[in-house]
């Protein structure tokens, strides 16, 4: 049986922690989906096509990573790709606690299995909002995000 994990997320934008974290799981999976969440009250800084785009180009080389959107709870959306796991990736414990929570929330009503993968150290700062904060202040954010030609608002 494959073993399929669902990488959720705004990705607003997808940085080198998030690509760690799919690296990281290919070696456990047999196939990922990076699924971008749409809120629709939540003002996004890249538009949803840019962030397709942007995390399909990198993972042009992987066939076993495909890129989603959806607009529902993630357990129902596991369930319409019929993927096993969630992937979640811990920047430090404060994410834990946060991801903790919401994984056990997410088994009690679906039975779907919560898996974590450590970032690594070099990765452990970046967080999708200060790169926001500072591309909107036109600062160099090429050391953080996978790739700034592909990121277009």
């Amino acid at each position: 049986m494959k073993r399929k994990g669902l990488f959720p997320g705004s990705f607003d934008p997808f940085t080198k922690g998030h690509e760690a974290v799919v690296l990281k799981a290919l070696e456990v999976f047999d196939e990922i989906v990076i699924g971008i969440g749409i809120n629709s009250k939540k003002q996004s800084y890249f538009s949803i096509d840019s962030r397709i785009h942007h995390i399909a180009e990198l993972f042009a080389a992987h066939s076993a990573v495909s890129v989603k959107t959806y607009q529902k709870l993630t357990v129902d959306f596991c369930k319409d790709i019929e993927a096993s796991h969630i992937i979640r990736g811990l920047r430090d414990s404060k994410d834990f606690e946060y991801e903790k929570t919401i994984g056990h929330m997410n088994h009690a009503i679906s039975g779907i299995e919560t898996v974590f993968f450590l970032t690594s150290q070099e990765h452990s700062a970046i967080n999708s909002s200060i790169i926001r904060e500072m591309h909107q202040n036109h600062a160099d954010i090429s050391p953080f995000v996978t790739s700034t030609q592909l990121l277009v608002k």
